[in-house]
């Protein structure tokens, strides 16, 4: 009997023994379940709050980007706000390509990112701001062109209009014309005539009036005889006048003319074939400009005439 009470109290530890043993087992496996499951969760968390700040990061940089491409030359304050821009994003970076990053430094780089957006909108504000202030100078600086444009406009009309007033006031002028035929006869008297037949020159006198603005030396005078057919008499070329385009002129004359003096002119006309009755017409021009004319009329004459 005592040996059958030990046998079967033996088997009862046993059986307590195992069920404990079993007891404990299926406790560690549920702890270490759910102790694989809360890590497990913590990782995923972990991974997504990651994945969320790094799409956060990917928009940054996009406007950091965009910015930066748009905006090459920046200077001054411009150019500091886009490197402290840059030296951020880079942090950022550095903190999202660890494999291991804590809670505390993705905290650590979500508010980095916040703050690399305010830094981004800031200084797109002042690019802006910059942009319009351009603009204005921009327009200002048109302005001051234009306004220059029309100055240099001005001065060069007016540096023409000079020239033009000085070529005119150092043009001479020719006063007191005297138109005359004269019969030379063989014995070298001379006598003043109106008959055609006995004429064999035209003396042309004038006076060259005092000018303050042409310089002293020789100046050139073209002298123009029309004939009573209208046709320019002489051979002596063509020259270029001001207002009257190209003339033919039957002389040139150098006179030296001396500054702000009166000079006396006579110009003695001779032609080889007679003249004719009619008008003639003559014209002295000077710098291109006509200065002094006169007429003088040739009659036909009488017999005894």
């Amino acid at each position: 009997m005592s040996n059958e009470s030990n046998g079967n109290g033996s088997k009862i530890i046993i059986g307590i023994l195992i069920v404990a043993l079993i007891g404990s087992w299926v406790y560690f496996n549920n702890t270490k379940t759910e102790i694989i499951t809360n890590y497990t969760t913590q990782v995923a968390v972990l991974d997504s709050t990651k994945n969320n700040i790094q799409a956060e990061f990917i928009a940054a940089s996009a406007k950091v980007d965009s910015l930066t491409q748009q905006n090459t030359g920046l200077q001054g304050e411009l150019l500091e706000k886009s490197n402290s821009i840059q030296k951020l994003k880079s942090n950022i970076s550095n903190i999202l390509r660890k494999k291991d990053a804590t809670d505390k430094e993705l905290a650590e780089a979500k508010s980095m990112i916040a703050e690399l957006n305010g830094k981004v909108s800031n200084l797109l504000a002042d690019l802006g701001k910059a942009q319009e202030e351009n603009k204005q100078l921009t327009a200002q600086n048109q302005d001051l062109t234009n306004q220059n444009n029309t100055l240099a406009t001005n001065l060069n009309s007016t540096q023409k209009e000079k020239e033009r007033l000085q070529d005119l006031g150092s043009t001479l002028h020719a006063s007191t014309f005297s138109i005359q035929a004269i019969r030379v006869k063989s014995d070298g008297s001379e006598k003043a005539t109106e008959t055609a037949k006995r004429a064999n020159l035209i003396r042309l006198a004038f006076m060259i009036d005092k000018n303050k603005i042409t310089p002293s030396g020789n100046q050139e005078l073209y002298v123009c005889i029309t004939g009573p057919d209208g046709k320019a008499i002489g051979d002596g070329g063509t020259f270029n006048t001001r207002e009257d385009g190209t003339r033919i002129y039957a002389n040139k004359l150098s006179v030296p003319y001396e500054q702000n003096v009166a000079l006396p002119v006579s110009y003695d006309f001779k032609q080889v074939n007679k003249f004719t009755e009619g008008a003639y017409k003559v014209e002295v021009y000077h710098n291109g400009f006509k200065i002094g004319e006169g007429k003088t009329t040739l009659k036909k004459g009488g017999l005894f005439s």
